[in-house]
């Protein structure tokens, strides 16, 4: 072997790419041999991996003998040592770490440069290069006004630079021109200098043109029917004055001026033939391209005349107007409007009544005249009529048969127009107009509007895919004929026809518009259609041996459809139960519609799951609703033995609108054990039906996936048996038949199984509410995917469709915003009483009365009214409560809502800002007093992106209550100019720590109140991401539509972005 390794390695030259070093030399007496050489082994890491390489130095003989090393990577540490061999044996020199110098960084990411817009700022960010090459000091940022929408814009003073330090990879741009494209253009620093460049463009948003001011509303003339205003021309702000609108808007009582209060201009067109439909206060009067109105001009509201479709009609004299003025620009996708008023109406004053007086000699005088003259025909005509008899009656014949001829061309001709015109509904409905025929719609920017006409009383056989829908009795083998009770139609705008043919999916959306119209008449004169009450024998129900098998006297079971048992010997009677066999789609005796058990027929009820094989027990009641028994417990919270048969509770799983039970079932002297699950929906209210369809869809989807196909009947119950059940069971039949045909046959469904069952599906609500349904799951369709397919779907769904320049994403978050409903000043009738306006940050985002939680702890005259909202997670009804951060003034009511509802996470995602009255509501030490609350600092920690602060709360008026610990989680990886978090990662992890937190001190009963600014966009993604991950853990599925669309369906803001 060698004597030792080479001594004194040393470092000679450093440079970025290339380092050089030596070493002490050596002879024979340290080699021990003539043959031998010496390799450089050095090692360094590039993206995360090791290099490792070895080369052989030819310099050993040199007197100074060294060495280079080149093609390394600049700024990085270099691990250096060398190693002498013989043909005996190797030795190695000590370990020397050598560092790189700097270079010239690379470019900035051009993907990372990410601008957050607005109309005269933007928020630009950007992330470091990824060869940094050094340490970066500094970022140069050029930025310039390229083009703008505007043309008259001069964007030669728009262009700069600025200088951020390398720890800073942000920079808000203001003083901006609104709708300008701008260049930025970004270069990394190290010592070594300036790195290349990276580009990118970002275009600010456009804003509302400035209307010029009206000092006066005084019109230039006005008239009874008209009012004539100058109009003036505003000026462009970022785009050009794209329309010119002019609105009017009636005077109506004071309760309902908060509309007007919370609407800003009139984004929504309405013309003048809808406005009283859609019970709207306003109407566009005319609307003109902006070259038209290029100087002041007069304009006259109510000449009659018709501008860009509108009609600018007649003004009513009895009434009082305000006369609004609108200009709107519309460019890059967004439309921003400006309005002023220029002139109010009030109603005309009423035309003095003549004094009676007067009156009665006038009348006489008119009297007087008109006997004369009448006098005086009577006798004239007496003459002629006598002088012509003869020929009056010749001729008789002739002009009878001719005026016959002319009645019946214009009653033709009458029929038509009416059919035509006078039945029209031009309306726009929000489908999801919670199913109430009393005004309950609903108009949105995001609703459909389209005419639509009266049925006709015969179908072209186009109307259909194939000719096995051109008449009621084919539109399916599910219906067969049955007739039904015939009414004479009234004189309304919806006559419903004689036929009831089925509906293509694609025209749903306009039946159910069309249905709706004249407050739900059509829907009233088909329901009342249906057959009520008994329509075929029932005798083995009447039997007094059975009549205490029946909850209703009047919802019995058909002899010809019923379900027979088999009969336990020495009883002859025991073969009836309260149930019938209704077909499927396709499938004969699908289900089973039965009441819900009582106590005598608890063993009948599982008799018959045996006897008929059935897997799957559909259950769409509660126990106990309004104080009444609906159904009696038939399964057991552990095991049961019911005679002969055996039932024994395996699984429950709880969620938040049902609960899925699986038992295992067993008979007596059967060696088989089977699995039957039982799916019980828990979210239909006492009165009435859902408010919304989502949760039922999503419960009859689960029964669908969960239900083997192979097995016997569903068995499906409420209380009766008749009204829910009816509904799930057509729901559940139209869903398989719109997916098979694309047709949907709702009437003549409900009048099959009426003749199976009697009064299946029992109110005109109830059968609106399965129309609404059915729409709603077409609209919608099934949005869960598995997740072993989440990845994959993701990129697809967010691929650019070159021909639309759209994705599925965004047409997926188009439908959910088509469907969301949008609340009407009724539906927030509590947050808009006076004495509340003050305890809401903003009069657009209010919480609906059906959602609100209603504070308990008495804090003297306070109201008990907060601006929150309860929401549903995955698996707990109410599990969130999603409210604004606290205004100065309901801070203490912040804290009643935390005690009352027995919360124990805060989860806080926007900053404290007093400029925009978001106080700090906690106390940093000590103990903060609100009114009979204390709330005590416990402890605080930071971690990342979190703030966690623990505080102990108690009512000091009911010591006995005892205190809760509450942990508030500021999040702080979401700044303001953000639409979404800065991380991901962190947003999941705030998630899991919430979660542990109420799993581990609560046991996850508590609930969590989550606020944001005003409690919307960013409170909705925390819940909607948070149910997902439920979803997820328990499903493995996702479904963020469904999970954002049930939010929705109680704050229509949640989640407001895409």
């Amino acid at each position: 072997d060698p004597m030792r390794g080479p001594r004194k390695l040393e470092v000679v030259e450093v440079k970025s790419r290339q380092i050089t070093i030596r070493w002490e030399p050596f002879g024979y007496n340290v080699t021990r041999c003539h043959s031998y050489n010496l390799t450089v082994h050095y090692c360094y890491q590039v993206g995360g991996q090791e290099q490792v390489r070895e080369e052989v130095s030819w310099d050993t003989d040199n007197s100074h003998p060294q060495h280079t090393i080149t093609n390394l990577s600049p700024y990085t540490n270099v691990s250096v040592k060398l190693i002498l061999m013989n043909p005996e044996g190797r030795k190695e020199s000590q370990e020397l770490i050598v560092q790189t110098d700097e270079d010239l960084p690379g470019a900035v990411p051009t993907e990372s440069i990410q601008g957050s817009t607005f109309e005269e700022k933007i928020f630009l960010q950007w992330r470091e290069p990824i060869q940094t090459y050094g340490v970066i000091t500094l970022y140069e940022i050029t930025y310039k006004a390229v083009s703008s929408f505007d043309p008259e814009i001069d964007l030669s003073n728009q262009s700069g630079r600025v200088s951020k330090l390398g720890n800073e990879t942000h920079f808000l741009f203001f003083g901006l021109y609104p709708g300008t494209t701008y260049s930025f253009t970004i270069r990394a620093s190290t010592a070594k200098g300036f790195g290349p460049p990276a580009t990118n463009q970002f275009t600010t948003k456009i804003s509302a043109p400035s209307m010029p001011a009206y000092e006066l509303e005084t019109p230039l003339n006005q008239t009874d029917n008209t009012v004539t205003v100058m109009l003036k021309p505003a000026h462009s702000r970022g785009a050009p004055v794209s329309v010119y609108q002019v609105v009017v808007e009636e005077e109506r009582p004071r309760r309902t001026k908060k509309t007007t209060e919370i609407l800003k201009c009139y984004p929504v067109p309405i013309h003048f033939q809808n406005a009283s439909i859609l019970n709207s206060q306003y109407y566009f009067a005319a609307e003109f391209p902006a070259n038209s109105l290029q100087a002041a001009q007069p304009f006259t509201i109510g000449d009659n005349k018709t501008y860009n479709g509108y009609w600018n009609t007649p003004l009513l004299p009895h009434k009082s107007y305000r006369i609004y003025f609108q200009a709107a620009s519309r460019a890059n996708g967004e439309t921003k409007i400006d309005c002023v008023r220029v002139a109010t109406k009030g109603a005309a004053t009423p035309k003095p009544v003549p004094e009676p007086e007067k009156e009665t000699d006038h009348t006489v005088k008119i009297a007087g005249v008109i006997a004369g003259i009448l006098l005086f025909v009577i006798i004239f005509l007496g003459v002629v009529l006598v002088m012509k008899k003869r020929k009056l009656a010749k001729k008789r014949k002739e002009t009878m048969s001719s005026t016959r001829q002319e009645m019946t061309v214009m009653v033709n001709s009458m029929d038509k127009s009416y059919a035509e015109q006078g039945t029209n509904c031009d309306e726009a409905f929000s489908f999801m107009d919670t199913h109430n025929l009393n005004g309950r719609s609903v108009s949105s920017p995001s609703s459909f509007t389209m005419k639509t006409n009266t049925l006709s009383t015969s179908v072209p056989n186009s109307y259909y895919p194939d000719e096995s829908h051109t008449m009621a009795s084919d539109t399916s083998s599910l219906v067969q004929p049955h007739t039904y009770k015939k009414r004479e139609p009234a004189d309304v705008p919806y006559q419903t026809g004689q036929l009831h043919p089925a509906i293509r999916v694609a025209d749903l959306l306009q039946h159910i518009t069309q249905m709706k119209c004249a407050e739900g008449y059509g829907f009233k004169e088909e329901y009342e259609s249906f057959f009520e009450g008994q329509s075929a024998p029932w005798d083995s129900a009447k039997k007094d041996e059975n009549r205490m098998k029946n909850r209703y006297g009047n919802i019995i079971a058909y002899d010809h459809s019923r379900v027979r048992l088999q009969t336990i010997e020495g009883d002859t009677n025991s073969d009836y139960i309260n149930g019938n066999y209704i077909d499927g789609y396709h499938r004969p005796n699908h289900y089973i519609a039965t009441q819900g058990p009582m106590q005598e027929t608890i063993y009948d009820f599982w008799r018959m799951v045996w006897h008929e094989n059935t897997a799957s027990i559909i259950m769409v009641t509660n126990l106990v609703e309004v104080g009444r028994v609906k159904c009696c417990k038939y399964w057991p919270d552990d095991t049961e033995i019911y005679k002969d048969i055996k039932v024994t509770l395996i699984e429950t799983e709880l969620l938040a609108e049902y609960v899925i039970r699986t038992f295992a079932v067993e008979k007596r002297g059967v060696h088989e054990i089977r699995e039957i699950r039982q799916f019980h929906f828990t979210g239909w209210p006492d009165h009435g039906v859902p408010y919304h369809a989502t949760g039922l869809l999503g419960f009859v989807r689960q029964v669908k996936s969960k239900s083997p196909p192979n097995a016997g009947p569903l068995v499906v119950h409420c209380s009766a048996g008749a009204g829910r059940t009816g509904c799930f069971i057509v729901i559940d039949i139209m869903l398989d038949m719109a997916e098979r045909e694309g047709v949907v046959d709702i009437y003549n469904c409900v009048r099959e199984l009426r003749s199976r069952r009697v009064n299946m599906v029992q109110t005109e609500e109830q059968y609106v509410f399965i129309h609404d349904a059915i729409l709603e799951a077409c609209l919608c369709g099934d949005t869960s995917v598995p997740a072993s397919q989440v990845r994959s779907l993701y990129y697809d769904m967010n691929k650019l469709d070159p021909q639309t320049n759209s994705s599925q994403i965004k047409e997926e978050f188009r439908t959910l915003n088509m469907v969301t409903p949008t609340l009407r000043v009724e539906d927030c009738s509590i947050a808009l009483l006076p004495r509340n306006h003050e305890k809401n940050r903003c009069m657009d985002i209010l919480p609906p009365d059906r959602c609100l939680p209603f504070l308990i702890t008495i804090d003297g005259e306070s109201s008990n009214y907060i601006n929150a909202a309860l929401m549903d997670s995955y698996k707990q009804p109410s599990a969130f409560i999603v409210t604004q951060h606290p205004l100065p003034n309901t801070v203490k009511d912040f804290w009643r809502l935390v005690l009352d509802y027995h919360c124990t996470s805060v989860v806080m995602l926007n900053d404290v800002d007093p400029a925009q009255l978001c106080p700090q509501y906690w106390p940093e030490n000590g103990v903060h007093r609100h009114g009979p609350i204390q709330v005590e600092f416990v402890s605080a920690d930071l971690e990342e992106d979190i703030i966690s602060r623990i505080f102990r709360i108690y009512n000091a008026a009911r010591p006995q209550d005892g205190y809760r610990m509450v942990q508030q989680f500021q999040f702080l990886g979401w700044p303001m100019y953000r639409d979404t978090p800065v991380s991901k990662r962190s947003f999941l992890k705030l998630i899991r720590q919430v979660d542990k937190w109420q799993e581990e001190y609560n046991g996850g009963e508590g609930r969590t109140v989550v606020h944001c600014l005003n409690g919307g966009g960013r409170s909705g993604t925390f819940c909607a991401i948070s149910i997902v991950c439920e979803m997820l853990r328990h499903q493995r599925t996702v479904d963020v539509f469904h999970a954002v669309k049930t939010l929705r369906n109680n704050k229509p803001n949640m989640v407001d972005l895409l």
